[in-house]
């Protein structure tokens, strides 16, 4: 899971390789240079529609993106971001996503303490000084408010002409928000078909409260996309995840990701790994097709 360790692996990875910073990936965007460097989320930006959105809670107004295809209904999609807040990157995911037949809620999950960036301005991840930001807004996103949250999410997207509310939905998480899809997988079982995790953090733990025990409470069909040096650090978490899924009959999608390190999937991520990322993206989309559209 993301911590000051894996953030040290992140640096000393690239100390020997070329990698884009999030702050170069922002230039790309700002410059119109994106499609040359990731034609894969440029191409989807002019394909569907995009509305920045707020979304009543029980604590308060999530400001989200929704984006989907034009014309029709589909099946809604939460994504959750990492730790980092929703950003750019996120957005630019959620709107790949939408261009193969989805309508996609990319959400705050900070909106109880802050609306848009995660992070003032001058404050860069990793610093102590962020850690100092971020732990405490992170400290909020107990079990019983990210599902509230994701209730409130199903709810606006059901009431959206771009979603089909009579399909089953997928949540998505990255990083700290891995576990969130399996809450609400395990939460909201008749409404929930699939649920994808990317380098999640204790998915599978000897806790009597770890996330994987919930897995026998749920329907939905799921990837979970595992980061190298996470397994390296949690070895059990596969295995446990793996036998949870098998016990309770669930088609599941677990694997390790050879070469790749905690936060390798947002292209804004200093190890992006572009490659692997692609193949567990289109994993991902073969999963959802067995539990969205079938």
């Amino acid at each position: 899971m993301c911590d000051h360790q894996t953030e040290a692996d992140a640096d000393n990875a690239v100390k020997n390789a070329t990698t884009l910073s999030r702050r170069n990936f922002h230039k790309l965007v700002a410059v119109g240079s994106l499609a040359t460097a990731f034609p894969q989320f440029a191409q989807a930006r002019g394909s569907v529609k995009t509305e920045e959105v707020s979304v009543k809670t029980p604590d308060g107004e999530a400001d989200c993106l929704l984006t989907y295809p034009e014309g029709g209904a589909f099946a809604g999609v939460v994504m959750w971001p990492d730790i980092k807040g929703r950003r750019t990157a996120f957005d630019l995911m959620g709107q790949r996503l939408a261009a193969k037949g989805y309508a996609v809620l990319v959400v705050n999950p900070f909106y109880r303490d802050v609306k848009g960036a995660a992070l003032p301005q001058g404050i860069e991840f990793p610093s102590e000084a962020a850690w100092g930001v971020l732990s405490p807004m992170r400290a909020k996103l107990t079990q019983e408010n990210t599902n509230n949250d994701n209730r409130a999410f199903f709810d606006f997207l059901n009431q959206q002409d771009a979603v089909d509310a009579s399909k089953p939905k997928a949540v998505m998480g990255y990083c700290m928000s891995g576990s969130f899809t399996i809450f609400a997988a395990a939460a909201f079982p008749d409404e929930v078909g699939a649920i994808a995790s990317f380098h999640g953090g204790g998915l599978a733990t000897d806790d009597e409260n770890s996330p994987h025990l919930l897995v026998k409470d749920s329907k939905a069909v799921a990837i979970h996309a595992v980061a190298e040096n996470d397994a390296q650090k949690s070895p059990d978490m596969t295995p446990l995840l793996s036998e949870a899924y098998e016990e309770a009959g669930i088609d599941a999608d677990i694997a390790i990701y050879p070469g790749t390190l905690h936060g390798w999937t947002p292209p804004d991520s200093k190890v992006y790994n572009e490659k692997q990322a692609d193949i567990a993206w289109n994993r991902m989309l073969e999963v959802f097709e067995k539990g969205l559209k079938s």
